[in-house]
């Protein structure tokens, strides 16, 4: 089943969230939406799932025109960042509770639950109430409960932010391979580039309720197509310098380049820099210099890092092209 957006608005009153927002899903395509606090992100969940109103534009799941369609109808299933399950039913009664609502038979119901629990790795914890589950565990459970519906589309807002490093990676991987082997249009929103990058069959950047790019993760790192997509995803910041600057000859001028700190070289000859600070990340440096006005940060190996004076060359090939008024890339 695919997901289809098109030209969609959502208003709260008179601000308005999206601004004819233009998104298609794929069938069995596990999109990630990506972009900052405030982008709207969870509001175009919200909107796919029928919880938010939409002011102007469509919404299609598979050939069904959902735009008006009440939630209940559009046979989507939704996991919260907050979880949301109920303290005082077991994690089974937690994963079948949305079958038995819908006069599924009980037993029908658990065995079904049962099922999806052994999808998701929770079978064995299906007796206990989420207040003896880790966070890992309860998001464990919420995905049952998504999956035990066979719903055409799902819905996952943030799902991992509430866990801790070591058990997000873990995570990504589960929800990875949990996709590969269901299947069905995946729409999972999150702020974190890394998850997007790992996770994403395709990513859509969102940038204060409008779409900026919207590509593979590759496409995305290697080809973004604006100054924003360019600096919001990587970590370091992609540097962003104009074409008369201290790199000059890069690019035409009255553009900006952009050179990720991976691609600035460090060492005996080329533009002279002086080392402002050093932050050791494990087996990296983030070597933030000064290019006479400008700041740049060069990622190297730890073992590599410099002393107070440098120089700066740039990898071949390195070089990404902006527009300096619009940030459009050329």
């Amino acid at each position: 089943m695919t997901v289809a957006l098109e030209g969609v608005r959502v208003a709260h009153g008179a601000r308005e969230v999206l601004h004819g927002v233009d998104l298609t899903v794929a069938r069995d395509e596990l999109l990630v939406v990506l972009g900052p606090s405030g982008a709207g992100k969870s509001t175009l969940l919200r909107a796919v799932a029928g919880l938010t109103p939409v002011s102007a534009g469509r919404v299609a799941i598979g050939e069904r025109d959902v735009t008006r369609l009440r939630p209940g109808l559009r046979n989507v299933a939704m996991v919260f960042q907050s979880y949301a399950l109920f303290p005082h039913l077991t994690a089974v009664e937690n994963i079948a509770f949305g079958l038995v609502v819908r006069d599924v038979p009980k037993a029908e119901a658990v065995e079904r639950a049962r099922r999806a629990a052994d999808t998701v790795g929770c079978g064995h914890l299906l007796d206990r109430r989420p207040g003896q589950l880790s966070g890992g565990e309860r998001q464990r459970v919420a995905l049952a409960r998504a999956l035990v519906r066979e719903p055409d589309v799902f819905l996952l807002d943030e799902p991992l932010s509430n866990l801790d490093a070591e058990l997000r990676v873990e995570m990504r991987a589960e929800l990875k391979a949990l996709h590969a082997r269901v299947g069905g249009a995946t729409l999972h929103v999150t702020h974190d580039q890394v998850e997007a990058l790992v996770l994403g069959d395709r990513i859509a950047v969102l940038r204060e309720g409008r779409i900026e790019q919207v590509g593979t993760p590759d496409e995305i790192w290697d080809a973004p197509a604006t100054t924003f997509v360019a600096r919001f995803v990587g970590s370091p910041a992609m540097n962003l310098l104009p074409s008369d600057g201290p790199l000059p000859g890069l690019a035409p001028p009255g553009t900006l380049i952009g050179i990720r700190p991976g691609a600035l070289r460090l060492g005996s000859s080329g533009v002279e820099a002086r080392v402002e600070r050093i932050e050791v990340v494990g087996e990296d440096a983030h070597v933030y210099l000064r290019l006479g006005e400008h700041s740049v940060v060069a990622r190297v190996p730890a073992t590599e890092r410099p002393g107070g004076e440098t120089f700066v060359t740039v990898r071949e090939g390195a070089v990404h092209v902006f527009d300096a008024a619009t940030g459009i890339r050329v």
